[in-house]
């Protein structure tokens, strides 16, 4: 919904990714100011909003393609590995907020299908188990993506710094934004794959019960 004068501005991003018989399948969406302004569907990544120039957006959108590919390329390994007869749905929920007296708020949650598995702590760059119980998958993939500084500090920095700061130029616009502000919205897709990464290879290589 559109964001009120008295509502915080926000930045959201939603990814979801199915993984069934060694296929994977992706869809998400990025919002700003509760516009849509990014839609991925399969391997394809579009600015719904023109946000950035079409020169620039295609290097991004191949960098997203690469990666969601490299991925789905890993699942279907992992699964020749230790075959999964059942459907793995993981779920990424991220974001930042910026209130109206200043003060912001960034999260990124994780669900496995449909219950919470991880939470990243933004303030100080960790990932914590939200799954039930002491599960193996879950602690491994907790303890895969505390291994990686792009699953941590650049993930930090991403929630804190350049999420905000695209809310900060938001909140403080006067006309047209330039589309600098707006390059990094894909960036939080990439990070979310690489997220997502972590988590497959604790649920594919767990699968049996040795991690």
């Amino acid at each position: 919904c559109p964001a009120s004068l008295t509502a915080p501005l926000a930045f959201t991003m939603l990814q979801q990714t199915h993984v069934s018989k060694g296929s994977s399948v992706f869809w998400g969406n990025a919002s700003l100011d509760g516009q849509l302004s990014h839609l991925l569907e399969g391997l394809n990544v579009t600015q719904v909003l023109p946000l950035e120039p079409p020169d620039i957006w295609a290097r991004r959108q191949q960098d997203v393609t690469t990666y969601l590919s490299y991925f789905g390329q890993l699942v279907k390994l992992f699964s020749k590995e230790r075959p999964i007869d059942y459907t793995q749905s993981l779920g990424c929920h991220l974001g930042c907020r910026l209130f109206p007296n200043g003060t912001t708020h960034s999260f990124y949650e994780v669900t496995l299908n449909g219950t919470a598995f991880l939470t990243f702590h933004v303030p100080n760059a960790t990932w914590e188990r939200r799954w039930p119980g002491r599960d193996p998958v879950a602690t491994f993939a907790e303890r895969e993506l505390m291994k990686y500084p792009k699953t941590t500090q650049d993930l930090q920095h991403f929630l804190n710094t350049t999420c905000v700061g695209i809310l900060r130029a938001q909140s403080a616009r006067t006309g047209k934004q330039s589309s600098r502000s707006h390059a990094p919205l894909v960036l939080g897709l990439i990070l979310g794959t690489f997220a997502l990464l972590g988590m497959s290879m604790g649920i594919f290589l767990c699968t049996g019960g040795s991690c």
